[in-house]
Parts: structure tokens; C-alpha cells; sequence
């Protein structure tokens, strides 16, 4: 059986027994693969943009020996499938603004008919595809943090409005009431979008280490806009100043609610 890397194993674990899945961007098709094996998914479609990751994923099914239950599609995100023939979608290491924009060309295609349930792990821009389930109709069950390689990843799992528990909802979620910071009501639902309900809610180190190393990204870009007499500048440090405080806030928050 294929062995993955702890972020597609995350990944993996997060999706439903029994979904017919379809993973977009699969490379090599490991994922699939994976869920197929291990008797989790009965039959997946790898879709993958680029001829080379195409060819790689339909050797990794044929050497498998799994031709008849995973199809290696190549197009364009979720333009690889038919309504109706995914209960599953999984899209994985790229940036949150490319998934949205793939999720909703998809979604105006029709090709989210029949969908269920997302698992998402974006690289960067986390916000905008927490964003995106709000706004069209998904409930985040459960967010995963892990570290590999030296780098943090962040793991969405979401269902439909319609197949989420009556007590998972977007409004308790997103509720700024949560936060008990000096923010405004918008800036406090803003950092839930930001740093992810619940994982504020679990208070894991690993998101405190996270938001520590940002600040210190913010801390460096400050420090260079020191050097420059331009008004702009100027402004672009108080901005920055003001994101640092409003992140130490937060996480100070969270230390003190700790229990």
C-alpha cells in the first residue's frame, strides 16, 4: 500500500468512507490511490492540468492495478468532471485564492451537483476559501494544523449546509462574540476567517508558533520601511503595527482563556 506524507494523510483521513472522490491537482495520483487501497473510497477520478503530473498519476493507477476504479482525467480544475459523479472533492497544495477561483468556475458549471463534502488544503490565503464555504452554502467541520518539512499546512474538511449537524453552523462559527478582544465586531469575524474558528477554539500551539513566526515576517517588513522617508511607507508601518497588535491580542486571548 502507498504510503503518504503526513499532509495527505490528514487529508485522507478526513474523507468520508464510502464517497466516490475526485482529487483535483493529484499529481501522482497518490491520494486516490491511497483511498482506494486502503478500502476507504470505492472510486476516485484524478484530475491534473499538466500533461507530465497526468502521465505520472496514470502510471501510478496502472502500476496500482486500479484502471477500473480511479480514471485519470486531465483538464482544467473541476472541468475534469461530469455533475453528479463526486460525492468527494479534495484540492491540495496551491494557493486559496486559485481554489476559490476553482471551486466557483466549477460551482457556475454545475459541477458541484451531487458534491457533499470538500477537503481543502491551501498553501496560503486560508481566509479566502473559509470565505467561499460561507458564502456558498458549505459548513467547516473540522480544521487540522500540522507541521512537515519545516512547514505548517492547514486542513479543511466541509459539508454542505444541508448534511451538516443542526449545531454546526456558519453563524455559530463565525460568531465575533467568541473573540473577548478590544477589535471591532467585523475585524474580530475577519481573524476568525484568518486564523480559522476552530482551530482558535482548540488554542493548539501549533497555531501560537504560526502566527509568532507572521509576526516576525511583519516585524522584518517594518524595520525596512523604517529606512524610508516616504509618507507611504509611514502608512504601510502603521498598518503593519496595527495587524502585529491586533495578532498578539488574539493569541494573548487565547493564553488566558486556556484552560
Amino acid at each position: 500500500m502507498i504510503k503518504l506524507s503526513k499532509r495527505l494523510q490528514t487529508i485522507a483521513d478526513q474523507v468520508t468512507a464510502g464517497a466516490r472522490t475526485a482529487d483535483i491537482g493529484s499529481d501522482h495520483a497518490l491520494l486516490p490511490v491511497y483511498l482506494l487501497q486502503c478500502g476507504k473510497c470505492p472510486s476516485a477520478i484524478a484530475g491534473e492540468l499538466n500533461e507530465g503530473p497526468f502521465q505520472a498519476a496514470r502510471r501510478q493507477i496502472a502500476e496500482a492495478g486500479l484502471t477500473k476504479a480511479i480514471e485519470a482525467r486531465q483538464g482544467n480544475g473541476l472541468g475534469v468532471l461530469k455533475p453528479g459523479e463526486a460525492d468527494t472533492i479534495t484540492i491540495a497544495g496551491m494557493g486559496g485564492a486559485l481554489m476559490a477561483d476553482i471551486l466557483e468556475s466549477g460551482r457556475l458549471a454545475g459541477k458541484l451537483a451531487g458534491v457533499r463534502e470538500l477537503v481543502l488544503q491551501p498553501n496560503v490565503g486560508e481566509e479566502i476559501v473559509r470565505k467561499w464555504l460561507v458564502e456558498h452554502g458549505f459548513v467547516l467541520q473540522d480544521e487540522t494544523l500540522l507541521e512537515e518539512d519545516g512547514k505548517m499546512y492547514e486542513v479543511l474538511h466541509a459539508l454542505r449546509a444541508s448534511d451538516s449537524p443542526k449545531e454546526t453552523t456558519n453563524e455559530t462559527l463565525y460568531d465575533p462574540g467568541f473573540l473577548a478582544v478590544s477589535l471591532e465586531t467585523e475585524q474580530k469575524r475577519n481573524w476568525l476567517y484568518r486564523m480559522g474558528p476552530y482551530l482558535l477554539r482548540q488554542r493548539a500551539e501549533l497555531l501560537d508558533n504560526k502566527w509568532r513566526h507572521e509576526i516576525g515576517k511583519l516585524e522584518r517588513i517594518c524595520k525596512q520601511l523604517e529606512q524610508s522617508d516616504l509618507a507611504e511607507s509611514r502608512d504601510k508601518q502603521t498598518q503593519l503595527r496595527q495587524e502585529i497588535n491586533a495578532i498578539e491580542e488574539v493569541l494573548s486571548c487565547l493564553r488566558t482563556d486556556k484552560p
